[in-house]
């Protein structure tokens, strides 16, 4: 592992505790995590949209469009000349005007009544008799149709009824018309044929009504059922587009057909796709297998430690299952807009949501992996641009990775998503110059998108940030600088109750965030760290020098061993209070590890002394801190500047040479006693943390400049005049 390497695995190890519990040390829950993210990619890789260009009628298209699969589309256009055809030569359907029946009713009946003249012309025949005919008669006129041989003939094809229809045709129906005389023949026939009606009686009334003068009505509603049964009858005209073919150009006319085609290229598409076919369902899967194994493969390789932490591994597949469930939902409503956004929103940033939130929580690497990864599947699945999005998801995604990586307050989210955006900006301008297809309105419309994206982007990391680290357990430098706030209680508490305690943790705490910068290790997390690590010697402050007023010495009522338990026990009871505080897991390893298993070696002398010297007497492990030993740099760099710090100040004379003596000394002991053993500091960034600490502290006790005393006199009158 390269030092760089090493710098990085240690300052992102910070984020999380080591305590491991059930949850992350199952391989159930392993399995189960391994589950999930593979139930959400297939349903993601499975379930996707079929997106066409949209062609709206009478418009002009704005690309050129090809079939891309063999296609057969209704032809409307053809299928409706052909029914217009088959119904070219059917006839008007006539019936005569019943107003006309009426008057022509009356008229004979006048006659009947008014006029005996009728009794002459028939055999004894009764008036009752004549009436009854008279009704007959008008009973057929009424239902009487008149319509040409081919018309007649068609509706005799289609089985539609015919009684009552005689071929005639008028020439025009707006005039009165003498019937001829084949149809009072037809009259004559249906009205008294099998009827006791004697044949004088039909006759007068024929010839009476043969003579008379009709209007005729259109039947609209007979002829209208006609011409649908007819074109009903005539089959759905299809035309067959090939693979490649041109579908329409750009800046043509959009028409009917054209919108047809369309239609059907994309019901072609989800057919083809068919979500429930055995083979559909196994490409999803392979397709699954195949990028989950790409993962695997990635953090087997760079990240193992990811693949055997449950609590890591399940926050990575959250974050990509979030962004999975945003994009398909932004997806779902765009297309099923009823002003068809989609066209107008082409290219919605993703992924920039996802390379924020791991960079904050994790690390630079696995962000920019990520965002590779869902740069190419949100590309594959979604029904978006593919090229716009693929680009400026990356380069949104990439240029928010290296802006979070200094982020140290909420806010500062914003500024990263607008550094994201202008990027955007630039990029989606470069697009569009570069494809000479410069649009204003369209370049505005993307660059609107890009900016509610990210703003979203923006509030939603804000929201979730704090959430997931709670949930998980993660400490982000955002949270470091929550903790480095004087007004929180445990630290309010330090101040009050043992403030020599606190002033000796802040200066320790610059002298760490020093060192550790110097080395590249996490310099915030050291300096916050240290101002909590002696936190539990609020317990008994007075046990300890910085705290100590008057010169009084209450070890002085205590044996060695006495005194050498109350010092150490500032370590579990710091323990205890930060554990009551909430503080991070990371904060107790310090006050764990600050002091190793370091001997105290004062009391452990004295002791010595009160048994002459016989080592035998002493139990050396009863003067040792209970450790564990420093396991960070941080750790080990804090374990270092606690000792220098407090050790300089029994110095006499606070040089650069005698505080290098000092730190030599002091580093060389612990490394003697293995302090250094489990953490990754090497002998040059020993010498570097030395160095540095000698700095810091000859800085911290540079000399000022004596001034001469003055009189009273003087100091009374220059107040005077200075008020």
């Amino acid at each position: 592992m390269s030092d760089r390497t090493s710098e990085i695995e240690n300052y992102n190890e910070l984020k999380f505790s080591r305590e491991q519990g059930f949850f992350d040390k199952s391989v159930v829950v392993r399995i189960l995590i391994g589950i999930l993210f593979v139930g959400a990619l297939f349903i993601l890789l499975h379930f996707r949209e079929v997106r066409l260009p949209l062609l709206e009628l009478n418009s002009l298209s704005p690309e050129y469009i090809v079939a891309p699969v063999d296609v057969d589309f209704f032809d409307e256009e053809t299928t409706l000349l052909l029914r217009q055809e088959a119904v070219r030569g059917i006839g008007k359907i006539y019936t005569l005007a019943e107003k006309s029946i009426q008057q022509r009713r009356s008229e004979l009946e006048n006659f009947l009544v008014y006029n005996q003249g009728w009794r002459e012309h028939v055999d004894k025949s009764p008036f009752e008799s004549m009436y009854r005919g008279l009704n007959l008669v008008e009973g057929i006129l009424v239902q009487l149709h008149f319509t040409d041989p081919r018309t007649l003939e068609k509706m005799k094809e289609l089985q539609m009824p015919t009684n009552y229809y005689v071929m005639y045709a008028p020439r025009d129906f707006n005039q009165e018309i003498i019937l001829p005389d084949h149809v009072w023949d037809y009259v004559k026939k249906k009205a008294f044929k099998g009827l006791d009606i004697e044949p004088s009686v039909a006759d007068f009334l024929i010839n009476s009504l043969q003579s008379k003068t009709w209007f005729f009505q259109a039947d609209t509603e007979t002829e209208n059922n006609l011409r649908k049964k007819i074109q009903a009858k005539v089959n759905d005209n299809y035309g067959h587009l090939n693979a490649g073919s041109r579908v329409i150009a750009k800046d043509e006319k959009v028409t009917g057909r054209h919108v047809l085609i369309m239609q059907a290229i994309k019901q072609k598409l989800i057919e083809r796709r068919n979500l429930t076919n055995p083979t559909t369902i196994i490409g999803s899967l392979i397709m699954t297998l195949l990028l989950t194994a790409v993962c695997v493969a990635y953090f087997r390789i760079n990240h193992l430690k990811i693949l055997y932490s449950n609590r890591k591994l399940f926050l990575l597949v959250t974050i990509l299952v979030i962004t999975f469930f945003l994009a398909k939902v932004a997806e779902f409503l765009l297309l099923n807009s009823q002003h068809d956004l989609i066209d107008a929103i082409r290219f919605p940033l993703f992924v920039p949501f996802a390379a924020i939130l791991l960079c904050s929580l994790m690390n630079p690497s696995i962000a920019t992996f990520v965002s590779a990864f869902l740069t190419v599947v949100l590309t594959l699945t979604l029904a978006f641009d593919q090229n716009g999005f693929m680009i400026l998801n990356l380069v949104g995604s990439l240029v928010a990775i290296f802006s979070t990586r200094s982020l140290h307050h909420r806010k500062e989210i914003f500024i990263v998503c607008g550094k994201a955006w202008l990027f955007c900006v630039a990029l989606i301008i470069g697009m569009d110059l570069y494809a000479e297809e410069f649009n204003v309105l369209r370049v505005f419309a993307d660059i609107l998108c890009a900016g509610v994206s990210l703003l979203l982007t923006a509030i939603l990391v804000v929201g979730l940030l704090p959430l997931l680290e709670s949930i998980f357990r993660i400490m982000t430098d955002v949270t470091l600088m929550e903790y480095m706030d004087p007004n929180n209680d445990l630290l309010r508490r330090l101040t009050i109750e043992a403030p020599g305690t606190y002033q000796h943790s802040v200066v320790v705490g610059n002298l760490a965030e020093s060192a550790a910068t110097a080395i590249g290790a996490n310099g915030l997390f050291a300096r916050v760290a240290t101002l909590y690590h002696d936190a539990g010697k609020m317990a008994t402050p007075q046990y300890f020098t910085e705290n100590q007023v008057n010169d009084v010495n209450m070890h002085q009522l205590l044996t060695p061993q006495e005194s050498a338990q109350v010092i150490m026990h500032h370590v579990s009871e710091g323990v205890a209070l930060a554990r009551k505080a909430g503080l991070p897991e990371q904060f107790i390893d310090i006050i764990k590890e600050h002091h190793g298993t370091t001997l105290v070696y004062y009391f452990y002398r004295k002791q010595l002394d009160l048994m002459g010297g016989d080592t035998s007497k002493v139990n050396e492990r009863e003067f040792r801190y209970a450790g564990p030993k420093p396991r960070s740099k941080e750790s080990a760099i804090i374990m270092i500047a606690d000792s220098v710090e407090a050790a300089s100040r029994s110095l006499d004379k606070v040089t650069e040479e005698s505080l290098t003596a000092l730190a030599h000394r002091l580093i060389r002991e612990k490394a003697d006693d293995g302090q250094f053993d489990e953490c990754l500091l090497t002998f040059e960034e020993l010498s570097i943390v030395k160095q540095t600490l000698v700095k810091t502290l000859v800085a911290f006790a540079h000399a000022r400049i004596k001034y001469p005393s003055r009189d009273v006199k003087t100091e009374v009158i220059e107040s005077i005049i200075e008020t």
